[in-house]
């Protein structure tokens, strides 16, 4: 097989997951559908174990993760958590049920498998490359393998609850927003909004006043340089490059010396995508048809637990008092089994459903943005990363 033959199939599947998850209106995940794809030919022998060595990808997807979580980092808005902070200690919350009930199901599933899981059911990719390669090299390879599927599968598995309880509230919202408008709260509500943003005159950073410089070898000498001094202080510390990595990207863009997804204004994450999902493509490499039955068992029960656990602490426990609603606790919870943009495009879904007017549409999307949005943002590209940095020491 040649290299170009190589990049065809590892680009092309990606292509087609793509390509269904728009069609289907991202009911179909197109990670699923790609990673499912290599899982089948690698475990039939269609396709050959080094497939990404061929295809020349192997040192990209090396590199690929502390740009992606330095990425990452800058994308979060400290600003909005901070205001948002009812939503940030549910998602927290929510994190602490999965690890705990993924823990309790440990001797049924293995120790190992259980490790590994943890981080990628409350995280997405960043924190699936952390587990899966920390797996790799210490040889749990069978654990590397049920991470990857646990992360091509959990869309699916927190879709479906995520809508259902979001669907509840966006109708609970529509009659508010109704009821308001009858009596004239809408008018002082919208008032109090004008008033507070006319009074937060915000300064200008330092990246927006010199934006003509962030070009895409300066943002990726930028990422270089960081990530340079990251690595040596994760050499010095012993903690993971990956924390280091987040922090700074955080710490950067709070500052205003980098933009939001400092990558992305240097159009260069695409490159930094490619290899993070390469690098869990030669763990699918290492199945075998006698494992499968076995990680299915495994992918039910993790889910299982998961699910139930959340439902039954969210829903029949007060705890959900603290965001004022059953449906937006359990919607929050299920945010760390997403992610963005997965998290939005829920809202905008539920949202279009039940609304009438584009009035009531926007009203819904404010109201419900915010707790699945900044959930998401918590669990799936902040905290996932800090749980993986540290649970990748314990195999």
């Amino acid at each position: 097989m040649s290299m170009h033959l190589g990049l065809l199939i590892v680009f092309g599947f990606f292509a087609l997951g793509d390509f269904l998850g728009v069609f289907t209106k991202a009911k179909l995940s197109s990670v699923f559908v790609a990673l499912m794809l290599f899982l089948i030919l690698f475990v039939t022998g269609v396709l050959p174990p080094e497939l990404i060595e061929i295809a020349g990808l192997r040192d990209i997807s090396r590199m690929s993760l502390a740009f992606l979580v330095f990425n990452m980092g800058s994308t979060v808005n400290l600003s909005q958590m901070r205001r948002e902070w009812k939503v940030v200690l549910m998602a927290l919350f929510s994190m602490m049920i999965a690890v705990g009930s993924v823990f309790l199901v440990s001797p049924i599933i293995g120790r190992a498998e259980a490790i590994v899981s943890i981080p990628i059911i409350n995280g997405g990719l960043a924190a699936t490359q952390i587990m899966t390669g920390a797996a790799m090299d210490k040889g749990f390879a069978t654990a590397a393998a049920l991470g990857t599927v646990i992360f091509a599968v959990q869309k699916f598995v927190g879709t479906i609850p995520a809508s259902r309880v979001g669907l509840s509230e966006a109708n609970n919202l529509v009659n508010e927003y109704r009821e308001k408008k009858v009596s004239g709260a809408l008018e002082r509500e919208y008032e109090e909004e004008v008033k507070a943003a006319n009074g937060n005159g915000a300064k200008v950073p330092f990246y927006k006043k010199h934006s003509k410089y962030y070009t895409t070898y300066m943002t990726l000498g930028i990422a270089a340089l960081v990530l340079y001094f990251c690595d040596l202080i994760a050499k010095q510390t012993g903690i993971s490059i990956s924390i280091w990595s987040l922090l700074a990207g955080m710490s950067l863009n709070q500052l205003g010396l980098i933009p939001s997804g400092i990558l992305d204004s240097g159009k260069s994450s695409g490159l930094f995508m490619v290899g993070s999902f390469a690098s869990l493509i030669p763990s699918l490499a290492r199945i075998s048809v006698n494992d499968l039955a076995q990680m299915a068992f495994q992918t039910v029960v993790i889910f299982a637990v998961v699910i139930v656990a959340i439902f039954a602490i969210m829903y029949f426990l007060p705890t959900w008092k603290l965001v004022g609603s059953r449906n937006l606790a359990i919607g929050i919870a299920m945010s760390q089994l997403l992610g963005f943009p997965a998290t939005f495009l829920i809202v905008n879904e539920v949202a279009t459903a039940v609304s009438q007017t584009p009035e009531e549409k926007e009203y819904v999307v404010k109201k419900l943005t915010p707790a699945f949005v900044v959930s998401g943002f918590v669990s799936v590209t902040t905290i996932s990363i800090l749980i993986a940095g540290v649970f990748a020491s314990f195999l």
